[in-house]
């Protein structure tokens, strides 16, 4: 066979190569934020994974071969995105340190979770003995879209204390769903009841207003707040105001008073969608 024929298809393998220990990489880092899994379970599986994996591209030599894996390999990455909601857009390490029983590398990293934006920097501590090799994660620092929300600030503020990056993705993609399901939840009432329903501080906002046409000056503000705390857990808040005229309120002050209360029984029992049509066929 020609000697550039060889080469040809030697720099080919070479470039699939890079592309499967890149992809490799990233489904590793995606794997462990899913929640379906215990973080010993994660571990077994990544290990497992590497092993797979190092011997099947010891094994292969045709680049058809390569292809295929990198075709399965790419699926498995597309499945994991769908699953916690995780993009990743950007990544870049760089080496800081390296002796033989230690290596430090600076990590930059930016990405999505639904349609929440996150950046983050970290240097990662590997620590290699006889029994084992351990990691650190130091110096973390991470920005999110929705970082004014205090919340969220002090959740951030104790990931980054702790460095824990698995707390992180887990609690950022169960947050980021919520945020998600919030933000379609109103888009789907405002062009279903676009007389009814206001949205002053847009999609990305966390209420909306809703009148009734008829009746000047009257108001319900439907407040729904997505609580995170800072072990992580996410919890939806619903609450209702109500913006009464003064007749109004003279004579059915025992009505509108109730009236906040019924919703946030409406909601335990129907859930938040259906507590919602409700209250805006109410006021149609």
């Amino acid at each position: 066979m020609d000697d550039n024929v060889c080469q040809g298809y030697e720099d080919e393998i070479q470039a699939l190569e890079e592309e499967i220990k890149l992809l490799t990489e990233k489904y590793e880092d995606i794997q462990q934020e899913s929640t379906f899994f215990s973080e010993e379970e994660i571990l077994k599986s990544m290990k497992s994974f590497q092993r797979e994996t190092q011997g099947e591209s010891q094994g292969l030599r045709s680049p058809s071969d390569l292809k295929a894996q990198l075709e399965s390999l790419e699926a498995d990455l597309s499945f994991l995105m769908k699953l916690t909601g995780l993009q990743f857009t950007s990544h870049s390490k760089k080496t800081v340190e390296k002796t033989r029983d230690r290596t430090v590398q600076k990590h930059r990293l930016s990405g999505n979770c639904h349609s929440l934006s996150f950046q983050l920097e970290f240097q990662l501590q590997e620590m290699q003995s006889k029994e084992k090799v351990s990691s650190v994660v130091t110096d973390l620092n991470i920005i999110m879209e929705c970082g004014e929300d205090s919340g969220v600030s002090k959740f951030v503020s104790s990931v980054e204390e702790h460095g824990n990056l698995v707390m992180f993705f887990r609690s950022l993609s169960t947050y980021a769903e919520w945020y998600e399901h919030r933000r379609r939840t109103f888009l789907h009432f405002k062009a279903k009841y676009p007389e009814v329903v206001t949205l002053p501080e847009g999609l990305q906002g966390d209420f909306i207003i809703l009148r009734n046409p008829k009746v000047s000056g009257f108001e319900l503000m439907v407040v729904w707040k997505i609580h995170l705390d800072e072990e992580g857990t996410t919890t939806p808040v619903l609450d209702l105001l109500t913006k009464v005229p003064e007749q109004v309120l003279e004579q059915k002050m025992t009505r509108v008073e109730s009236v906040p209360g019924r919703f946030r029984s409406m909601v335990l029992l129907l859930g938040i969608e259906a507590a919602l049509e409700n209250l805006i066929k109410v006021l149609e």
